[in-house]
């Protein structure tokens, strides 16, 4: 694929080189399609932010082959066997399906590692370019960027937005952003605190009692411990009634006063030590807000361009590299002229409700939050409906993203939903069905033991592997697997001679390329 040069054409420019923004370059480079990059950062943001992933997005990673890197570890994803919900008890080890699969990783950390995932798939990176003006037309945008060298000119088949909650591209597409903003205010900061408060996971603080990792609802507002770097533990607390916050910097003395009005008592915290950044910051109002389009044309929007939330219950990377995963394998097929008409169109259809999901989330939980003895007795009440499986399903399904079925027009009760994890025996020996998505292709499992649908895909082998075996771990004979996971097709009977095969296949991935006579 040719060098992309200062100015002139790119099939796509991502605007923004964060975790999502990254993800997606990789997503379309694997595809064949090379995306230009742009961010306003000189190199990429060791501003501490995200600590972690949960839920289904730490099982796509695995099927990008990214896993044992980010975690740390080799092997499978493992579910977690405890989590929390509005900072009450999820215990997760006995569910029938645990979805909540966790990665813990700061965020600049991973900003990295996908950063060097995408050069090795030959993405351009433009460090310090500042898009400042767009002119969308009905097939592409015509952009103006300000780079080290000042300003300059290029035409694009689709901008993506991928540049955060303040997004220019959105507001220059002038896509909505409904939603809603609270009047809390939250103060956080890595600190040092003495070893004689920490127990048992979480710290002991006199006059308080127990506090555990992660969120402690108290009178005065909301407490949250959080120490993923031992040294350098996260504090940080919410307060609900407005309490004065200026434009100044946040400094230490500030978040030491705050913990006394939440806390009711001095918490000895000095600053933080070791090399920075380290995070210290005030985040006045807790926007929830949702993009009422993720769409307009050539202009598309993901991650916290299209959607924010409260942070509470990790949900944000879940959300994101999943719209990513869907986006990525969509906008090539339409780049490259194989994607069935309106399966663009699919990405907003498709993960605007997910977003939906994850604001409401995210809102239970921060409600939950809130002072009063209302409040009170509406988590006692929860929190006895949490000793029901059934309900720690419910709630574990939801904040993993796996209660999402997407509307594939098949009744299969796969259809919709990312694949089971599952061995396959194949002729050259096992295979897990992450490893079959490392190339991010759509995978056609033959799982019949009569390997008869070699046929069937002869007019999309181009774009469709074929994989023949046997496994015991998944209720079909044959399953059609879309690059981001997700189940397009399952057929349980004689599935040679099933015509809904050949039109699910035409269905996602387009019209079968004519046939040498």
């Amino acid at each position: 694929m040719p060098e992309i040069h200062p100015s002139g054409v790119a099939d796509v420019v991502i605007c923004g080189a964060g975790p999502n923004g990254l993800m997606l370059a990789g997503e379309l480079a694997l595809a064949g399609i090379r995306p230009l990059v742009l961010d306003v950062l000189c190199e990429p943001s060791a501003e501490p932010r995200a600590n972690g992933m949960m839920g289904q997005v730490v099982r796509f990673l695995d099927m990008r082959g990214l896993y044992a890197d980010l975690a740390g570890q080799p092997g499978p994803p493992k579910p977690e066997s405890n989590y929390i919900f509005s900072g009450l008890p999820l215990h997760l080890a006995g569910l029938p399906t645990n979805p909540m699969y966790g990665i813990a990783i700061p965020q600049p950390t991973l900003t990295r590692r996908l950063h060097e995932h995408a050069r090795r798939l030959g993405v351009q990176v433009r460090w310090g370019h500042r898009l400042i003006d767009l002119d969308r037309h009905d097939d592409h945008v015509h952009l103006t960027i300000n780079g080290p060298c000042g300003d300059y000119r290029l035409d694009t088949s689709f901008l993506v937005g991928a540049d955060g909650g303040r997004s220019i591209v959105r507001k220059q597409a002038g896509i909505g952003f409904p939603g809603h903003t609270s009047t809390a205010v939250t103060r956080l900061g890595q600190v040092t605190l003495p070893d004689r408060f920490r127990s048992n996971g979480g710290i002991d603080v006199p006059g308080v009692g127990h506090l555990a990792f992660g969120h402690n609802r108290l009178a005065g507002g909301m407490f949250v411990y959080a120490p993923l770097d031992q040294d350098r533990p996260v504090l940080a607390v919410q307060e609900f009634d407005g309490a004065q916050a200026g434009d100044e910097p946040m400094t230490l003395d500030e978040l030491r006063a705050a913990l006394r009005r939440v806390l009711g008592t001095d918490l000895s915290i000095e600053p933080p030590t070791g090399p920075g950044p380290h995070a210290l910051r005030r985040i006045t109002g807790q926007n929830t807000r949702q993009a009422d389009r993720y769409r307009e044309g050539p202009i598309i929007l993901l991650g916290d361009a299209a959607h924010v939330h409260a942070g509470i219950g990790a949900p944000g990377l879940n959300l994101g590299l999943q719209d990513a995963a869907n986006l990525g394998w969509k906008l090539a097929g339409h780049l490259a002229g194989w994607a069935a008409p309106g399966l663009l169109d699919t990405y907003h259809t498709e993960r605007h409700p997910v977003g939906e999901r994850v604001a409401m989330s995210t809102l239970a939980q921060s409600g939950l939050m809130l002072p009063g003895p209302e409040l009170a007795a509406l988590r006692h009440l929860l929190g006895e409906l949490l000793d029901a499986p059934t309900t720690v399903q419910h709630i574990a399904d939801l904040m993993a993203g796996t209660d999402i079925r997407y509307d594939t027009g098949h009744p299969h009760p796969l259809c919709g939903r990312m694949v089971p994890e599952a061995t396959i025996t194949t002729v050259g020996g096992p295979r897990r069905v992450a490893d079959l998505m490392h190339r991010a292709r759509p995978v056609l499992l033959d799982l019949t033991g009569e390997q008869r649908l070699g046929a069937t895909l002869d007019g999309w082998s181009d774009r469709v592997d074929l994989v023949s075996g046997a496994s015991a771990g998944l209720p079909a004979a044959a399953i059609l697997i879309r690059p981001d996971g997700y189940v397009a097709w399952a057929g349980d009977r004689d599935v040679a001679a099933d015509r809904d095969l050949p039109e699910a296949i035409a269905h996602s991935f387009g019209n079968p390329k004519l046939l040498a006579a």
